[in-house]
């Protein structure tokens, strides 16, 4: 595993190498990790005089929290990135489903399509393929890229790189010692680990608050679900997410997740009327990305999602019927 990927890896590099006009995409509602990897590898470009963009489907403008990350402005709205692109990297994204309106994209592209992506899940979809499942983070094998390039990783190209690690290995608690090796050697650019954690880990807005208590109001604990080890499940609808940012939603899960009684833990968040995208989270026993799988979706072992059209009753009951169908 370990000679495949350094080989596509030094393709990619290769690839990239010659490359005039390159899109990066990640995935719809991107965090931190999809869009960090996408504006380390898009600035390094960038700075070489490739002519760079990086978008994502969904939503509409890119989480607050993130903004930060793209100090060249190469961040584009969807409606920006050409029909046929030239070349096309895709970052943290395991299925073409995953890139929403910009799925197209790929079907379209008249040159190289390099995907770059740690999901177990990943479809293989592109040209070439740099997947490590065993890597904690996709930033982590943009990284390997980048070394591979000859590329400089100073404090702006290190600043995203580590808000991706720090937030897929939640903070460093799921992080192996390789991953706390290259935390190090992206401090010490100048990276200010406070300032990069805080908007995206630690902060929001005062309607927070209100959004929070109306959702965790509704939640419900099912201990008979996946064979008897519990589902605690939440949804936030539309009308409840009217005054907060998509990154507030996002971390509900966080929450939910902590319930002692419940192996699985579930966010429905409706992304527009009767369109539902599911976060799933397990403790350990159960394999969330197999039942992600079933509906349509895809992920990590113990981290992953769906998404669904229907109502949010059809949504936990299509969920839970998954779960009896998933061995634990």
């Amino acid at each position: 595993m370990a000679d495949d990927l350094s080989t596509t890896i030094a393709e990619a590099a290769r690839l990239l190498a010659g490359a005039r006009d390159v899109t990066l995409l990640s995935h719809i509602n991107p965090d931190a990790d999809t869009l960090g990897s996408a504006l380390a590898v898009g600035l390094a470009l960038h700075r070489r005089g490739v002519a760079v963009r990086v978008a994502f489907g969904e939503p509409e403008t890119v989480p607050e929290s993130l903004k930060a990350l793209d100090t060249a402005g190469l961040l584009v709205h969807r409606d920006e990135v050409p029909q046929a692109p030239e070349f096309l990297v895709v970052m943290d994204t395991g299925s073409v489903q995953r890139l929403g309106p910009l799925g197209d994209r790929v079907t379209n592209c008249t040159g190289p399509v390099v995907v770059v992506d740690h999901h177990v899940s990943n479809t293989r979809y592109g040209t070439l393929h740099c997947v490590d499942s065993q890597a904690e983070a996709t930033a982590l094998i943009a990284l390997r890229l980048l070394d591979e390039m000859d590329v400089e990783i100073d404090e702006p190209i290190a600043r995203c790189l580590y808000a991706g690690l720090v937030t897929d290995t939640g903070g460093f608690r799921k992080a192996g010692p390789e991953a706390h090796k290259i935390a190090a050697r992206l401090l010490e650019t100048g990276v200010d680990a406070y300032a990069v954690t805080r908007p995206l880990m630690d902060s929001h807005p005062f309607a927070y608050l209100g959004m929070l208590s109306r959702v965790l109001a509704k939640a419900e604990l099912d201990q008979k679900a996946a064979h008897g080890l519990g589902l605690a499940h939440a949804v936030v609808s539309l009308d409840d997410a009217r005054e907060v940012r998509s990154e507030e939603v996002e971390s509900v899960i966080d929450v939910v997740r902590s319930a002692s009684e419940a192996e699985v833990a579930a966010v429905v968040k409706e992304l527009r009327p009767g369109f539902w995208s599911v976060s799933l989270r397990a403790v350990s026993r159960v394999d969330v990305r197999e039942v992600a799988q079933v509906l349509g979706g895809g992920g990590h072992r113990l981290a992953a999602g769906f998404t669904f059209d229907g109502t949010a009753e059809q949504v936990v009951a299509a969920l839970k019927g998954a779960l009896e169908r998933v061995e634990s």
